[in-house]
């Protein structure tokens, strides 16, 4: 089966295309760096010729709201329209768990409008929302970092590594279309303000991680469970304990 991963030179994309490669697939990489560029449309007629499933993960080079939303409505309107013309039928893709319950943030605004676009296109979808990375732990420390402090919410935090993301997004591209919905978290729920503080703990961070129920969370406050899946989610397999990324190398 031919599948092309739209992003497939990042984060989950590059282990989407090894995972699909060593069970038999045909994946193909899409990338601006591999001459696809889903913005101007360049590239996708040849990338996208005999292809039956498309995976949708790139993500947009600024997190400014008007930019993002750009980017994802542009991109995503090329690549459905690209994708009724080559014929494919099965349009896979990666957002947020809890994007829809979060509107002050613009990033997550885009993702909704990514996935209104994607609903309302001809070619059978699946949507998997998934929890924040791993990968992106620090990142969320830095930015909620002020001073020497960094303001944590108390409530439900279920990060997944990046490896559990593709596995679970190679899975539902094999299968056939929901035209709806999976969820995935990771296999432990924290308090994110004590999961926070045990992470700079851990790298020797001297930030101090201050509880704060009015913490905004690239942008929007938290509320219990923001940031969590339903009960009938799939869950990831690897802990944050035995994450190996969890500790910088050299430590």
């Amino acid at each position: 089966m031919k599948i092309v991963v739209i992003g497939g030179t990042g984060l989950i994309g590059s282990r989407l295309v090894t995972n699909l490669r060593g069970h038999g697939h045909e994946a193909v990489a899409a990338a601006p760096s591999t001459g696809v560029n889903t913005l101007t449309g360049e590239g996708l007629a040849d990338v996208l010729a005999g292809a039956s499933v498309v995976i949708d993960v790139p993500n947009s080079p600024s997190f400014e709201d008007a930019a993002v939303l750009e980017f994802f409505e542009t991109s995503t309107r090329n690549l459905l329209a690209a994708e009724a013309a080559t014929g494919v039928g099965h349009h896979v893709a990666l957002s947020v768990v809890g994007a829809q319950r979060l509107p002050e943030s613009g990033y997550l605004r885009a993702k909704v409008a990514q996935e209104k676009l994607i609903e309302g296109s001809s070619i059978p979808f699946s949507i998997v929302h998934a929890t924040q990375f791993f990968e992106f732990v620090r990142g969320i420390a830095d930015a909620g970092t002020d001073g020497g402090t960094v303001r944590m919410a108390p409530v439900s935090f279920q990060p997944i590594a990046g490896d559990d993301v593709a596995r679970v997004v190679g899975d539902v591209a094999v299968g056939a279309p929901v035209n709806g919905r999976v969820e995935v978290g990771g296999p432990e729920r924290f308090k994110m303000d004590e999961f926070f503080r045990d992470a700079l703990a851990a790298w020797n961070d001297p930030r101090e991680v201050v509880t704060d129920p009015h913490a905004r969370y690239f942008g929007t406050e938290l509320s219990e469970r923001s940031l969590v899946p339903g009960d009938d989610a799939i869950t990831g397999e690897i802990r944050f304990s035995d994450w190996p990324g969890r500790i910088p190398a050299g430590k």
